[in-house]
């Protein structure tokens, strides 16, 4: 009774705090504000303390810009916890858009929607992501292509980092700075997850959505470890293939030492 007495208060404040929220963004995309930018966080650090994750940064967002940030990528709630710590926008696959609920709050925070089998629109939507690159504009990208069971980095398609290749020539400096971050859940209850529990946390494409939903509200208290790598320049002439793996090698091994429980240096 307790625990369907919390689902029901977290899913009441948080429909609360998005109606108030609402039209404020709405005016921050029409005037294109900053506001529309820092909003986002606000709501996604009020989301994550209601739905009890709590997040533990490691090292800093890179200052310098045009920043990409590519991460790995185990559950919908990696958007919850990386726009709680930073002013980003996201790259997703264009069926998110048509997601009830999750749909219209990708379209809130104006995330840059990727139709990959349209080629006709492959050059539109790199140049959105060049503007929004060379706006100064943090852009996140899961190079993963789909999310993991949270233990293990998956085959990072070196393709995804077209966008950044064709971003070069439009932006300035002509660099655009990747910063690999590797992405967490470590502890459920305070307890050490262990792989056989952070399935509470990850979600893997074959678990439906809603039962994932309440095991998560239901778990009340899940940590996540986010872990800022070091920055790598990809400029004119560089290979995105070498960039894919140095993101890969990175990534895993931030991964694997925070589920270790140890620290990155």
């Amino acid at each position: 009774m307790i625990t369907w007495l919390r689902i029901g208060f977290v899913v009441l404040a948080l429909s609360i705090v998005t109606l108030v929220f609402l039209p404020l963004q709405l005016v921050g995309l029409a005037l294109n504000l900053r506001l529309r930018r820092y909003l986002p966080r606000v709501w996604h650090r009020i989301a994550c303390r209601l739905m009890g994750i709590r997040i533990h940064v490691h090292r800093r967002v890179e200052k310098r810009r045009p920043l990409l940030l590519a991460a790995n990528h185990a559950s919908w709630k990696d958007i919850l916890v990386l726009g709680a710590v930073a002013d980003v926008v996201f790259i997703a696959k264009s069926e998110v858009a048509d997601w009830p609920v999750f749909g219209v709050l990708a379209k809130l925070q104006k995330t840059i929607f990727v139709a990959r089998d349209q080629k006709r629109k492959a050059g539109d939507q790199v140049n959105e992501i060049a503007q929004r690159l060379a706006d100064g504009e943090i852009v996140v990208l899961f190079p993963e292509g789909t999310t993991s069971d949270g233990n293990r980095v998956l085959e990072i398609k070196s393709s995804l980092f077209g966008a950044a290749a064709a971003a070069v020539p439009q932006v300035p400096g002509q660099v655009v700075h990747v910063q690999p971050v590797a992405i967490a859940y470590t502890r459920v209850y305070g307890m050490a997850m262990g792989r056989y529990h952070r399935p509470i946390a990850a979600w893997p494409g074959d678990i439906e959505l809603v039962p994932h939903l309440m095991g998560v509200l239901k778990a009340e208290a899940i940590d996540v470890e986010i872990t800022f790598g070091d920055t790598i320049e990809f400029g004119t002439g560089d290979k995105r293939k070498i960039l894919s793996a140095n993101v890969a090698a990175q990534i895993r091994r931030m991964l694997i030492a925070r589920l270790r429980g140890r620290d990155y240096n």
